[in-house]
């Protein structure tokens, strides 16, 4: 939240704006920000957010800040976010509402949902650049007094004005960038990033590192892995089975250790793009993960339930989990273990049946639904 100054709701010279989504509250890390729900304004240079309420609280950041950023899922009781990692603050940024945080990214928390469009914006702009091409001015000055707030009034109606004009205009370009743009030339031009990195490794300095892999990010998967590169059947399985080995480790210890095949699906396809696979391939190869030695494998429940897991994932500790939170309950649904933990409904239950399978809980199935309690025999 450092990186973040004071401003005063005018577009500058140069400036557009691209999208703005309401409802939407400032995280300084994981801690929520000292300040209330508001409007997020994504503009070709900066990101601004005003409050609601007092349309003076309005600060902004500009683009130029951004390192990468990445979707963070909403869960039970909690709203879909996007997460902004940052660089350092810069020697001549001006005052804010935070003189120093100890986080070095942010979070957008979408209390109104919107975080699907405003993220495929912002993809956009980051990949355009757009403020290097045009760099903006400071807006002309204005008098003080009365006419100071009415010409604030205007700046902020023009910005509401402009939404839907702004809109149309991007949203043709988006058109015509995908009819221009073929799935091949997209991973050829991650492939091609990739390479610089390899080629210029030991000259390439960490800044550029940093921009190129965000970049790579903001694309999804670096190179993925397609039958016309890597042929059919086993081999292509293989192939395929050990770049979601290496994709799949941080998303998986972010969510506890374990996945659903069908949250694994969704992830895998969502960073792929449109080299989309099917759920035939995926199950095949996630079936040679454990052949092939890799830090993750795929587990078959005794209810059918298969969900990719990483291999350091304890079953002793998830059992022992259960059994504890069930104690100290005295008595859970899965719903209700599910939101104390922020896992699935789904992966809850087969972690409370699992438990009751070894012996260390017993249920009470009853019209008010299945509840567990400790097995005290």
């Amino acid at each position: 939240m450092d990186r973040f100054s004071w401003a005063n709701g005018l577009l500058e010279i140069n400036e557009t704006l691209v999208i703005q989504q309401r409802g939407v509250r400032l995280y300084d890390g994981d801690d929520k920000a000292k300040l209330d729900v508001g409007v997020v304004l994504l503009t070709t240079h900066r990101l601004i957010w005003r409050d609601i309420k007092n349309h003076e609280c309005c600060i902004s950041m500009p683009l130029s800040q951004i390192i990468f950023f990445e979707e963070q899922a909403a869960g039970i009781g909690k709203s879909a976010k996007i997460v902004i990692h940052l660089h350092p603050v810069p020697a001549n940024k001006e005052p804010g509402p935070y003189q120093h945080s100890k986080f070095s990214y942010i979070k957008l928390s979408f209390k109104e949902h919107g975080q699907i469009e405003f993220f495929r914006r912002l993809s956009e702009e980051m990949t355009q650049r757009r403020w290097e091409n045009t760099p903006a001015s400071q807006p002309m000055p204005t008098g003080m007094g009365t006419q100071a707030g009415r010409t604030r009034a205007v700046g902020i109606v023009g910005i509401e004005r402009k939404i839907e004009e702004k809109r149309k205009e991007t949203d043709k370009n988006i058109s015509e960038v995908r009819i221009s743009l073929k799935a091949k030339e997209m991973v050829e031009v991650s492939r091609s990033i990739a390479n610089k990195i390899k080629d210029k490794q030991g000259d390439i300095t960490e800044d550029e590192t940093i921009r190129f892999k965000s970049y790579l990010l903001s694309m999804g998967i670096a190179n993925p892995v397609t039958r016309e590169t890597h042929g059919s059947g086993t081999h292509y399985h293989m192939q395929l089975a050990k770049q979601l080995g290496d994709m799949l480790q941080a998303p998986l210890e972010e969510r506890g250790g374990m996945m659903s095949l069908t949250e694994v699906y969704c992830l895998v396809n969502r960073a792929r793009g449109m080299e989309l696979l099917s759920p035939e391939d995926l199950l095949n190869a996630c079936k040679m993960f454990e052949s092939l030695k890799l830090p993750v494998r795929l587990r078959v429940f005794d209810s059918g339930v298969m969900v990719v897991q990483l291999q350091s994932h304890s079953e002793e500790e998830m059992i022992a989990s259960a059994l504890d939170n069930v104690s100290e309950k005295g008595s859970l649904t899965a719903e209700e273990f599910a939101k104390l933990l922020g896992l699935s409904v789904l992966l809850s239950k087969e972690r409370l049946l699992l438990a009751e399978k070894m012996g260390h809980l017993c249920r009470d199935d009853s019209v008010e639904g299945l509840r567990f309690y400790p097995n005290l025999f």
